[in-house]
């Protein structure tokens, strides 16, 4: 039988609440979420916020997975799992306990505003490349390019990797 999955790449930021633990959960829930597999979990990066009101900074990592879900269908049960951790939207790019976004899925364009693929603006968000970089230096963003040469025109302005992670389901703490 041939495998029909496809590699999804998730971004995860939160900068309120327990933010380590809060994304430590947001990823074992992914995890959960049948259809999916959870293959790599980035370091932590500790960033800036980029626009919305004036907000604590944020720990961020990606998330690398192979899915077989639905691009829509997975969005609908991330917001799930943002709800389970409290998320408001009330502010546009405000502050957040969780926040998961659908970077890439597969070669999978839209233009939805609800799901626009890939998303608009990871190609300039090194919060979003660095981690990306570090879990898969050879990616490719569809349409924009390899993740290491896009990193290297945004740099590393406000973006910090953090010594302590997450750890991916599987893996021994």
């Amino acid at each position: 039988m041939r495998d029909q999955s496809r590699t999804v790449i998730l971004a995860l930021g939160s900068n309120l609440g327990d933010r380590h633990e809060i994304l430590q959960g947001g990823v074992d829930a992914i995890a959960g979420i049948g259809q999916v597999r959870v293959a790599a979990v980035s370091p932590l990066y500790e960033t800036a916020p980029v626009g919305g009101p004036s907000q604590p900074d944020y720990l961020n990592a990606v998330v690398l997975a192979r899915a077989t879900l639905p691009s829509r269908d997975l969005l609908d049960r991330l917001h799930e799992i943002e709800a389970a951790f409290d998320r408001v939207r009330e502010v546009r790019w405000g502050a957040r306990t969780l926040d998961i976004d659908i970077i890439a899925s597969g070669d999978e364009r839209s233009d939805d505003p609800e799901l626009t693929l890939p998303h608009p603006r990871a190609h300039e968000r090194a919060f979003v490349l660095a981690p990306w970089h570090d879990i898969d230096p050879g990616a490719v963003l569809p349409g924009r390019g390899p993740v290491a040469a896009l990193l290297e025109k945004a740099g590393r302005s406000g973006v910090r990797r953090v010594k302590t992670g997450l750890i991916a389901p599987g893996e021994d703490a």
